[in-house]
């Protein structure tokens, strides 16, 4: 297994954090297409309150417990301890409930704002991990 310093581990589990939050957000805007225009500013909004409440009270917490964890460790590890082996389980069970729910029979109008809530609170949120890194 490649090993690295535990800053990388940092900026890993933030570049991931923003990619995913981006792909999310760029899933429900793709729906757009399937919505009036009410629809779309009602899932903007709806989505960046939820979003902003994720990001507050989950994965900013989530955030900085894994960057307490990360810093625990002594200098170079493993590529992939940028989370703990349990949240892989977490990950791949929220990906299979996001394919689940696209696939499903709800509306968009119902999933866009799901979509950019998640996408916009993990956007937010990585921030926390660049601010560790440039903070040193």
């Amino acid at each position: 297994m490649p090993r690295v310093p535990k800053k990388v581990l940092i900026f890993i589990a933030g570049l991931l954090w923003i990619s995913v939050g981006m792909f999310l957000i760029k899933l429900g805007y793709n729906w757009f297409s399937e919505l009036s225009p009410i629809q779309i500013t009602a899932a903007i909004i709806i989505g960046l309150v939820l979003g902003s409440i994720i990001s507050y009270f989950g994965f900013s917490k989530i955030a900085i417990k894994n960057i307490a964890r990360i810093n625990l460790y002594e200098k170079k590890v493993c590529v992939w301890a940028f989370q703990k082996w349990t949240s892989y389980l977490l990950v791949a069970f929220m990906m299979s409930l996001g394919i689940f729910l696209r696939n499903s029979i709800l509306p968009k109008y119902i999933l866009t704002p799901i979509y950019f809530g998640i996408g916009f609170a993990l956007l937010t949120a990585s921030y926390r991990y660049f601010l560790f890194l440039f903070k040193r």
